[in-house]
This record gives structure tokens, sequence and C-alpha cells, in this order.
């Protein structure tokens, strides 16, 4: 079992993952039931991430019914995807100051706008996000800026000589114009200049998938995101 959480007031910072392809409903149970005893107790919630690939027909057809005696259910899909590198630009991409998120006040900007495009409680995002240790050393984030206002955000970590992005998000008045691109190209080219990193992964929503392939990534396997059921359901 493997757990990263933050102990923060936001689901997406309190994750447990399956760490290896199960058998059996009742090896999936037990690493459910494990991962509860330690996050459950997080009022804001705390989400559980399965590789689909993981699971054999037997566990997939017994899945919803263990997360729901946990008070949990799917609540979304993240395709895992793949590039060695980038490819070239397939259109002109809108012009956009990028900054690296150091201050705080730029840091608060990657908490609001991933809040703002994921429905979430913007003072729990704050909470959980706008903290220095997060974006430094080996994670970066990035805002990008349109006469002035931060319109696009991502992050981009070196895990094991691997660019994993992350934190993407972009106002919605701003969506659909390759400002998330741009942002994502830029810090992907400080990777490349700053650690020698061309090889990138990430999780994709249905949203940002179609992005991502026009970028040169490339689907591997699908994640399964399991959260905290609304009361009654």
């Amino acid at each position: 079992m493997y757990i990263a959480s933050a102990n923060a007031p936001w689901t997406m910072m309190n994750a447990a993952f399956l760490p290896k392809p199960v058998e059996t409903p009742e090896e999936l149970e037990r690493s459910v039931a494990t991962a509860a005893r330690h996050l459950a107790f997080n009022k804001a919630g705390w989400l559980y991430i399965a590789c689909d690939e993981w699971l054999p027909p037997n566990v997939k057809e017994a899945a919803p019914a263990i997360f729901a005696a946990h008070g949990m259910g799917r609540a979304m899909n993240a395709q895992g995807m793949v590039a060695e590198q980038l490819a070239p630009l397939t259109r002109p991409l809108p012009p956009v100051e990028v900054h690296r998120a150091t201050e705080a006040e730029a840091i608060r900007h990657m908490a609001d706008i991933n809040a703002y495009a994921y429905g979430s409680p913007l003072e729990d995002a704050r909470e959980a996000v706008v903290q220095p240790a997060i974006f430094a050393n080996e994670c970066r984030g990035y805002v990008g800026y349109v006469e002035g206002r931060a319109v696009s955000v991502t992050s981009v970590t070196n895990v094991d000589g691997v660019a994993y992005v992350g934190f993407v998000a972009t106002l919605a008045e701003y969506r659909r114009r390759g400002y998330a691109e741009a942002v994502m190209r830029y810090g992907l080219e400080m990777a490349k200049k700053d650690w020698g990193i061309d090889r990138t992964v990430l999780h994709a929503t249905d949203a940002g998938h179609p992005v991502y392939l026009r970028m040169g990534y490339r689907d591997t396997t699908n994640f399964g995101m399991y959260l905290p059921l609304p009361p009654g359901k």
C-alpha cells in the first residue's frame, strides 16, 4: 500500500495507491481497508487510485461493492500517458507570460485555478497547496499570465529522471485557446534545460486528453479514482 497524504483539507492531497496487481477481491478489500484506517479520519476526504489493468475481471466485478462498503465510489477516470519527447507544434500558441511559482501569490494562483477547474472549495485548496515546500527543488509550479492576469497553471516534477506533469488547469473563459499547452511546454522546456529530461508522463482527464495526444503523448493505462460518496448515496 502506498499512501501520499498531506493531511490536508483538499481530497486530492490525501491519496492511497494500489501498489501492485491483485488476484482476488479479498486482496483489494484488504488494501482499501488499510487505506481507510489511515485516511478516513480526514473530514475533507481522501481518494484511492487503482490501475484498471491490475484488476482482473472477478475483482473488477466486486470492486464497486468493496469500495461502497467503505463509503466510496468511482468518481473519475485518469488516462495514463507518456511521451519520450514532445511533438512539434501543430498550431500557433497564444502569447502568454510564464513565471515559475516561487512566491506566495503565484502559489496561490496554482491553488485557485485548480479549485475553480475542479469545483473545489477555494479555501481548502489554498490551505492544501499554498505551501512553499510543495513547489521547491524537484517540483516546480508554473503560472501563465495574460495581460497581467493568471489564467493557466501547471507543475513539472522530476520523478526518477522522468518529468511528471500535474496541476494542469485553466480558467474557464481562457480554455480551448492553447494556454495550457503553452504553459506545459514552457515547464517541460525548463525540465529539459535544467534536468536534461525529455521523457514525460501525466494522468489525463477526458478534457485534456485530446490536447496531450496532439502534444505527442500516447496512452498507457487507465486509472480509476475512488472518492467518498455524498451522504445518502
